[in-house]
């Protein structure tokens, strides 16, 4: 009987639906999107291409006043999971992103609640453009902005806002980087009020994840030999004049190593400090 209910109720909400059509009932209506995001784990951040990969939880809830329903008409269904390419939905996406891929992959179903309440929770693996500043590697630390917003509705046709006003990325799920620590990661909410130019308003919501380099790798790789090798070549000038041949395959040896460490920092590191070049 339930499942006769939910077919009966599935034919009859979508009937006449069109899903090209925004859910207004007149033209010059907003359709109100509540947006959040949910960070699972930072992949990676690439120095050398400037680019954060991370794992990600979309959250979209909008209303469609042509899917709602009477509960009792319908043997008290109160929830339906639909495909997403069979309602209208927001066309949200990255606009700093890094590998071309703006659409989110993963075709997870849409939840539609009997008010006409819509929910979306697609996951999505992001690459996104992050201006990276190694002026004081490793001891450094980034902000990374990621910056969504329609890409086709002004902010009069779709507008933004955060979901239940959290101006705060959801880190609840997130699994620890073995790299970074995660600092902050504050919420946005821009609008750009664009009359006096005779142009539609804009909204965009922008996150910024503030992340801090984890040293201990680097402190035990790369600052102690470094220091060690540093400190040997100023003891070769106490050795005694007759071990000259000694102390100079010590300094070249040390010498040596030093390059091979400063080779190792610029292979991982050719890019700008503060708009600079990095030269060692």
């Amino acid at each position: 009987l339930c499942s006769e209910e939910e077919e009966r109720l599935v034919r009859d909400l979508f009937r006449n639906y069109n899903k090209l059509i925004r859910p207004v009932k007149v033209i010059n209506e907003t359709v109100e999107v509540r947006f959040s995001i949910s960070l699972i784990q930072l992949i990676n951040v690439n120095e050398k291409n400037q680019v954060m990969t991370s794992n990600v939880w979309l959250e979209l809830k909008w209303f469609d006043y042509q899917l709602s329903w009477e509960e009792a008409d319908y043997g008290g269904i109160s929830i339906i999971r639909m495909p997403q390419e069979k309602v209208w939905k927001p066309d949200l996406v990255l606009f700093n992103n890094a590998d071309g891929n703006y659409e989110v992959r993963y075709k997870c179903n849409v939840l539609i609640y009997s008010s006409g309440e819509l929910q979306w929770v697609p996951p999505a693996i992001y690459q996104s453009s992050c201006t990276i500043d190694v002026t004081y590697f490793p001891f450094d630390e980034q902000k990374c902005l990621m910056k969504f917003s329609s890409w086709t509705f002004n902010g009069d046709q779709v507008t933004l806002r955060l979901l239940d006003d959290n101006k705060l990325v959801d880190l609840s799920d997130y699994w620890k980087s073995g790299t970074w620590d995660i600092v902050e990661a504050p919420a946005t909410l821009n609008v750009y009020n664009n009359s006096k130019y005779n142009k539609p308003t804009e909204t965009d919501i922008t996150y910024t994840i503030k992340i801090r380099r984890k040293t201990l790798f680097y402190t035990v790789n790369l600052i102690l030999p470094t220091l060690l090798i540093s400190f040997l070549c100023i003891l070769v000038f106490y050795l005694p004049a007759e071990a000259a041949s000694v102390a100079t395959f010590v300094y070249l040896t040390n010498a040596h190593r030093m390059a091979k460490v400063q080779q190792l920092i610029i292979e991982k590191l050719i890019i700008k400090i503060a708009n600079k070049p990095l030269t060692l």
